[in-house]
């Protein structure tokens, strides 16, 4: 209720402020452009979805190290980090699995994509990004499974006709990660052809975290010794500088080719190719863990995680009979990663190995008829997956079989899908919206062996289907004024990763598969309003309310009867994937934007977040996943050849008693009251030094507060120095 009252609040007294500047302003509108809502270029002032964009520019100035530092940097997606190199993107209470990735039309979501944290959007170069756009909320219309909590769209630079030699680069050094990232791109634009290319390398060295704590946890997040191999043996060394999490560095190369023939007006030839590697990552949540007084591992990091992207794009623009834009996009993914551990004083490196293959396939056209736009579409998907591991001595080198993390008899998903959706807009003033999509999906996955788990089945199948729509109305008044509502569905099909797991996800819990799998659903309701008062203030809120129905937890399970079962030495609860239980998530978010000059200019935005879910007997529990209170302030001051800001980011206290202790909230790597809240200053400028040059500087956290994002096992950087220099080639 308090925060329904703060809205009104705010909307009482904006009127009152804008009457009250006299400053000059241009004619500003609801008028950006977005794709990501139906493939295709419209105006976001006529869609009843809440949709925020991160333009190239932002990109460059906001200057984040990596792709989830650029998303967390907006203030409206909350990300969780489990070590240096991780960033696992919520949207709307939904993480992981529950969210879409999709980069230039292709989508990332793969059969392995698991349910707790991923760190897959660091395989986005941000370099090379035209435009990022976040679509909140249920998407399944348009999109397909997965997108429950909503989508981020990753759209990347595509070269220019007619555009000559061009180039970008720029290097820049961070202090508290001793960051070293270069950057060079190249383009050439014929008459009817054109290229992009780009490479990109950062080495992030171990992150230093903040030295102000809060006077009642004095030692949080204190790394006062960890393992290392001295002489053959495992050995606990002392941390000489606490603040210093040794084992959160790793490195990183992105590769970016895009190339591009137009024969004619109406037709256009698009070939992309991109490649991302890493070094090893190591997983420092896990190497901070401690058993008895000693480390609980000597090693734990993830391999080499391998990206590797292949499309070609058709896009026709001569109107026909049943289009009047039409694009066609087939493309391959070959994705590959692995994780090794091994435990303190134990000489046995266990590797687990998964390589995806993913072929998709999409076919999406639009059709304008009188007052009504048409879009419709296909999709069709497989994934092939296969998974082996083995152990080495590290003493001896001897190489003996392994637990799988997914069936070692191989794993198969496919879907194909049709979807339908139009727009109906009357006077320019009402916009109404309605859509639907049918999808069929299979899953096989084969248990070739059985010497480490005498699992009572041989493989798994499963054949479900999906119906999902939404409806949703417009009201633009005036081009200042836009009110909507929506009503969408969602649904995620059980994966490889949902179904046929083995995995250790805390000590003593051990997540086995479940045959008896199925889809679960969301069903969303939201209003939104945007309204500028004058031409200085614009605001903009958002409140929505979702159902989750059969939703997908991690809970107790039994095995051949048993609810314990020995793994790595550790008699073990066993835990399964289950549809057990019934859920909801509302929320609301709101957003200023104030325009004090041409050159000055004041943001703020707030994003509250609350999950429940409904017990059998009565009553609820949290749900995990659930941010705190978040958001973004920030003034911005610019002109022909400088620019700089202040700004700060935020989140509120996670209670202990708000945590979900069973799911992924990751309770052991917080304070014994929850995660605290925390508040950090930040500057940054930009300075064109030349025609063709610039410098940048910044100064994050310049408190040097200490302080964790809620579920994370990794402190946050402390005072961090960032230097760049940009030219254009």
């Amino acid at each position: 209720m308090k925060y329904i009252v703060y809205l009104a609040f705010i909307i009482k007294i904006l009127p009152v402020f804008s009457q009250q500047t006299n400053l000059r302003s241009d004619t500003l509108q609801l008028d950006e452009v977005v794709i990501s809502a139906g493939k295709f270029e419209q105006q976001k002032r006529t869609l009843p979805f809440q949709i925020e964009q991160i333009s190239a520019k932002q990109i460059a100035f906001r200057n984040s190290q990596n792709a989830a530092d650029m998303l967390m940097q907006t203030g409206q997606v909350f990300v969780q980090k489990s070590q240096g190199g991780g960033g696992s993107p919520v949207l709307r209470g939904f993480e992981a699995n529950r969210i879409l990735l999709v980069i230039d039309g292709v989508r990332m979501n793969n059969a392995i994509f698991r349910g707790g944290h991923l760190q897959n959007v660091l395989r986005i170069d941000q370099s090379m990004l035209e435009r990022t756009e976040i679509l909140l909320g249920p998407s399944s219309v348009v999109y397909g499974s997965d997108a429950l909590g909503g989508v981020i769209h990753f759209r990347t630079l595509t070269p220019v006709l007619n555009s000559g030699l061009k180039g970008n680069a720029y290097v820049r050094y961070s202090s508290a990660n001793r960051e070293k990232t270069g950057h060079i791109n190249l383009s050439y634009g014929g008459v009817k052809w054109s290229y992009l290319g780009g490479f990109t390398y950062s080495d992030f060295g171990d992150v230093k975290q903040g030295a102000q704590r809060l006077s009642k946890y004095p030692t949080f997040g204190q790394l006062l010794s960890y393992p290392e191999r001295q002489n053959g043996q495992d050995v606990a060394v002392t941390n000489p500088d606490p603040n210093m999490q040794v084992g959160s560095g790793y490195s990183q190369r992105d590769f970016y080719h895009k190339f591009i023939f137009q024969p004619s007006e109406h037709t256009r030839h698009t070939l992309n190719v991109q490649y991302s590697t890493t070094g090893n990552v190591p997983r420092y949540d896990r190497l901070t863990e401690v058993a008895s007084g000693l480390p609980r591992f000597a090693e734990w990091y993830y391999g080499p995680e391998k990206r590797f992207l292949t499309s070609y794009q058709l896009d026709m623009t001569k109107r026909n009979a049943l289009y009047d834009r039409a694009q066609l996009t087939v493309a391959y993914q070959d994705i590959e990663e692995s994780r090794i551990s091994r435990r303190f004083k134990n000489n046995n490196r266990k590797t687990q190995l998964e390589k995806v293959k993913v072929y998709t396939l999409n076919y999406d056209a639009l059709k304008r008829i009188g007052i009504q736009e048409w879009k419709y579409g296909v999709e069709a998907t497989y994934n092939d997956v296969r998974s082996t591991a083995f152990t080495t001595n590290v003493s001896t080198n001897a190489i003996a079989g392994a637990d799988t993390r997914y069936p070692n008899g191989g794993s198969q998903t496919r879907s194909v899908a049709l979807y339908l959706t139009d727009q109906i807009s009357v006077r320019d003033k009402w916009h109404l919206h309605a859509g639907v999509r049918y999808s069929l999906m299979g899953l096989h996955s084969k248990f070739g062996s059985k010497e480490f788990f005498p699992f009572p089945f041989d493989d798994v199948k499963q054949s479900p289907n999906a119906l999902s729509g939404n409806a949703g109305l417009v009201f633009t008044p005036s081009p200042k004024t836009k009110v909507n509502v929506l009503f969408s569905t969602g649904f995620r099909t059980p994966n490889i990763d949902d179904l046929a797991k083995v995995f250790e996800s805390t000590a003593g819990s051990l997540i086995v598969p479940n045959p008896g799998l199925t889809p679960e659903y969301t069903y969303n309701y939201e209003v939104g309003l945007s309204q500028w008062f004058g031409q200085i203030v614009r605001l903009e809120a958002s409140a929505y309310y979702t159902q989750i129905r059969d939703a997908i937890v991690t809970d107790v399970f039994t095995l051949n009867g048993q609810s314990q079962i020995m793994y790595n030495g550790t008699l073990s609860k066993i835990t399964a994937n289950q549809n057990k239980r019934s859920a909801y998530i509302q929320g609301v978010n709101v957003n200023v934007f104030v325009k004090l000059s041409q050159s000055l200019q004041f943001t703020a935005n707030i994003n509250r977040v609350v999950g429940k879910i409904k017990n059998d007997g009565g009553g609820t529990t949290p749900l995990d996943h659930i941010p705190p209170t978040y958001g973004r302030l920030s003034a911005v001051y610019q002109n022909k050849r400088f620019q700089a800001e202040v700004y700060s980011l935020y989140n509120g206290w996670k209670y202990i008693s708000d945590y979900n202790l069973g799911g992924e909230d990751n309770q052991q790597y917080a304070t014994p009251d929850g995660m605290p809240a925390w508040m950090t200053l930040n500057a940054r400028t930009s300075i064109e030094v030349a025609k063709s040059l610039s410098l940048q500087l910044a100064c994050e956290n310049i408190l040097d507060r200490n302080y964790r994002y809620f579920a994370s096992g990794i402190s946050a950087p402390g005072r961090n120095f960032v230097v760049t220099l940009r030219a254009k080639l």
